[in-house]
């Protein structure tokens, strides 16, 4: 029943998400208004840890197998998709090199806040 419940609170969030995107007329992906909400409900105290943590784990542990028919679509369509190949070959590892460089530089740059707030060196100052 535990489980049964925290899934409920996560399909809430999920569900107000998806009235979001229906009453918004930006273009931005329910799952992404779902992440911000689920955050928002999180660090406000809204909606507890321990209220959707066991769910949340196993639902991100199933994330290969919730990927498997898309791939398999994906393979489906292959005649398709060769002559576009070598661009989004391309693209994919431009944007995720991209995407890995911004999420470092962020992550640095956080840290070097929260240690100069606290009066501490960077780990990487100390060296």
């Amino acid at each position: 029943m535990k489980y049964a419940r925290q899934f409920a609170v996560i399909l809430g969030v999920t569900l107000i998400a998806e009235l979001i995107k229906y009453v918004t007329p930006l273009p931005v992906p329910a799952g992404v208004y779902g992440l911000v909400l689920m955050l928002a409900a999180l660090k406000t105290g809204l909606i507890k840890l321990e209220w959707v943590k066991e769910t949340a784990m196993f639902l991100t542990g199933m994330l290969q197998i919730i990927f498997i028919p898309a791939a398999a679509g994906l393979l489906v369509s292959y005649a398709g998709f060769r002559d576009i190949l070598p661009q989004s070959v391309a693209l994919i590892l431009i944007s995720t090199a991209a995407v890995v460089a911004a999420t470092g530089l962020v992550t640095q740059g956080v840290q070097r806040g929260v240690n100069g707030r606290r009066g501490r060196k960077a780990p990487e100052d100390t060296i």
